[in-house]
C-alpha cells in the first residue's frame, strides 16, 4: 500500500516543533503497519529533504508568523480575504491548483493521501480531496482560534481569530465529511468532531520518534524545583503559563525556584522573583532534567500536549492538570493531577519535598512508551484494514 502524507512541512532534519514531532511519529506508526509513504509539502529556507527520493517538495516557505514582516503580514491577510481562506491556508497558497497536481502526479501511483491538518488541505482542498484521503486532525483548530478571539487585546485581533474560526469550522467540517477515516489525538476531539463511537475515526496516542527518544547520559542534577517549556507566543500556551503565574504561584513557598523556556510574547513582565525566564534553550531535555518536577499547565487548546508526552518518556515526576493529559490512557504513578490553583501548588509543593528527600523519584518508562506505541498501531492497523476493505 503506498500513501502520500501531505502536510504543510515535508521531513527536514531533526523534528523540532510540536507538530514536526507528531508528523514523524505518525509517519513511523504509518510505516510500521507495512505501508510505504510518500511526502508532499513545503520546506523551511535552507533546510535539506530526510528522503528526497520519497518526497515532492512545493519550494522553500517561511511562514511563521513571528518572523514575517508587516507587509508580508497584509500579503497574506490579502489572499486570506481574497480567497475565502484561513490565514493559516493563505500563507501556502504561493502556487495554483495546476502546479500542485502536476507536483502530486510526480509522486506516482498511490493509494490514498493523508491529509495532515488543515494548512495545506485549506490551501489546496479541491486536489487533495479529489483523492481518496485520511484526515490526521491535530487539534480542532476552530475552537483554539475561538479561544484566541476570546483572548484577543484589540478589536483588530478580535476580528481576525473569529474570522479565522469560522472558516476553520467550515473547512474541518468538510474534511471529516469526506475522509475514508479520521484520526484524532485525543477522544475528546473524536467526540467534538460526532464521531464519538464511530468506526470511520480512531485516536492516535503519541510517542516521540525514535530519533528523539535518547535521554541525555548521567544522573540528574536539578537547578531548579520546577520548571516547563512551551511556546508561550501560541494563545493556548499563554493561557496556561498565566494561570500558573496568577493562581498557582501565590500557594507556593517563597524558597522555591520555578524555570520557564520558550519563548515568550514581546514585553511579558518579570513578576514574582521565584520565576526565572530562560528563553529558548538549546537542549530541551537537557533543560527539563534540570527541573526536579516538571509542571505541565494546560488550560486551553485541544490535541494532545506533546510536552507531557516527552516528559512521561523520560520518566520525571510531574504536577499536571487535566486539560495536559488529553491522549493519556495511563497516567505514570509519579504524576499529581490538579484543576484548581491552590490543590496544583500544594501537589507541587509536596513533589518538590519529596524528590528533595527522595520519596519521589524518576520512573521506568518502558512501559509508557509500550503502551502508547500499541495504541497507535492498533488505531493505524484498523483504519488501514478498513480502507482496503472499502477500497
Amino acid at each position: 500500500m503506498h500513501l502520500v502524507f501531505a502536510s504543510s512541512l515535508v521531513p527536514c532534519g531533526a523534528p523540532e516543533s510540536g507538530f514536526e514531532i507528531a508528523n514523524a511519529a505518525i509517519v513511523d506508526g504509518i510505516e510500521r503497519a507495512g505501508t510505504t509513504v510518500s511526502h508532499i509539502g513545503f520546506q523551511w529556507p535552507g533546510s535539506s529533504l530526510n528522503a528526497p527520493e520519497r518526497t515532492r517538495s512545493l519550494g522553500e516557505l517561511d511562514v511563521k508568523t513571528d518572523n514575517a514582516s508587516t507587509r508580508q503580514k497584509l500579503a497574506w491577510l490579502a489572499r486570506a480575504m481574497a480567497g475565502g481562506l484561513p490565514f493559516a491556508s493563505a500563507k501556502l497558497r504561493v502556487l495554483g491548483d495546476a502546479a500542485f497536481r502536476a507536483a502530486l502526479d510526480e509522486i506516482g501511483p498511490f493509494d490514498a493521501v493523508v491529509i495532515n491538518g488543515v494548512g495545506l488541505a485549506g490551501a489546496f482542498e479541491q486536489a487533495l480531496t479529489d483523492q481518496p484521503y485520511l484526515y490526521v486532525a491535530h487539534n480542532v483548530e476552530h475552537q483554539s482560534a475561538a479561544e484566541a478571539a476570546r483572548q484577543a487585546s484589540s478589536p483588530v485581533e478580535r476580528f481576525m481569530y473569529r474570522r479565522e474560526a469560522r472558516h476553520l469550522r467550515a473547512l474541518e467540517e468538510r474534511l471529516v465529511a469526506g475522509a475514508r477515516h479520521v484520526w484524532t489525538l485525543t477522544q475528546e476531539d473524536r467526540a467534538t468532531f460526532g464521531l464519538e463511537g464511530s468506526e470511520r475515526a480512531s485516536v492516535l496516542p503519541l510517542v516521540t520518534p525514535l530519533s528523539a527518544t535518547a535521554i541525555p547520559a548521567g544522573p540528574r542534577v536539578p537547578a531548579f524545583d520546577a520548571g516547563m517549556i512551551g511556546t508561550w507566543t501560541w494563545t493556548p500556551n499563554r493561557i496556561g503559563l498565566e494561570w500558573f503565574l496568577q493562581e498557582v504561584m501565590p500557594h507556593l513557598p517563597e524558597q522555591v525556584t520555578i524555570a520557564i523556556a520558550g519563548a515568550l510574547p514581546a514585553g511579558f513582565p518579570q513578576r514574582d522573583k521565584r520565576v526565572t525566564f530562560l528563553g529558548r534553550v538549546v537542549d530541551a531535555k537537557q533543560f527539563i532534567r534540570q527541573c526536579r518536577i516538571v509542571t505541565l499547565t494546560a488550560r486551553a487548546g485541544t490535541g494532545v500536549q506533546l510536552k507531557t508526552i516527552e516528559a512521561f518518556e523520560m520518566g520525571l515526576p510531574a504536577v499536571a492538570t487535566p486539560s495536559s493529559l488529553r491522549g493519556i490512557a495511563d497516567v505514570p504513578a509519579n504524576v499529581r493531577i490538579a484543576d484548581t490553583g491552590r490543590e496544583f501548588g500544594k501537589l507541587l509543593a509536596e513533589q518538590i519535598v519529596g524528590h528533595r528527600t527522595g520519596s519521589v523519584t524518576d520512573l521506568d518508562a518502558t512501559a509508557f512508551r509500550a503502551s502508547q506505541i500499541a495504541g497507535m498501531d492498533a488505531a493505524i492497523a484498523q483504519a488501514l484494514s478498513a480502507f482496503r476493505a472499502g477500497h
